[in-house]
């Protein structure tokens, strides 16, 4: 049986963070500031964004190079506190 600290991940590794939110101008820059807060070499190329098919919403997904468990934790945290992200995956 898996331990809570387990992790089907090896640090370091390549991991895609999904953003969802309001389809508003600055929504892909707030969830970049968000976890760029938390990864040092975070870069323009590394983000994409797509708006739903009925244009309300965004998803923002930021590829980064992840170094721990902690680090990814924090970063979902960073995302779930903000009243703005409707979702992280």
């Amino acid at each position: 049986m898996a331990r809570p600290t387990d992790s089907l991940l090896e640090f370091p590794c390549d991991f895609p963070i999904k953003v969802m939110g309001a389809n508003e101008p600055d929504f892909p820059s707030h969830a970049r500031e968000l976890v760029a807060t938390h990864v040092d070499d975070l870069v323009a190329t590394d983000i994409d964004s797509r708006v739903s098919r009925n244009g309300r919403f965004v998803a923002v997904t930021i590829r980064i190079r992840a170094r721990s468990r902690a680090q990814l934790d924090a970063i979902y945290r960073s995302l779930s506190d903000s009243e703005r992200v409707l979702m992280a995956l």
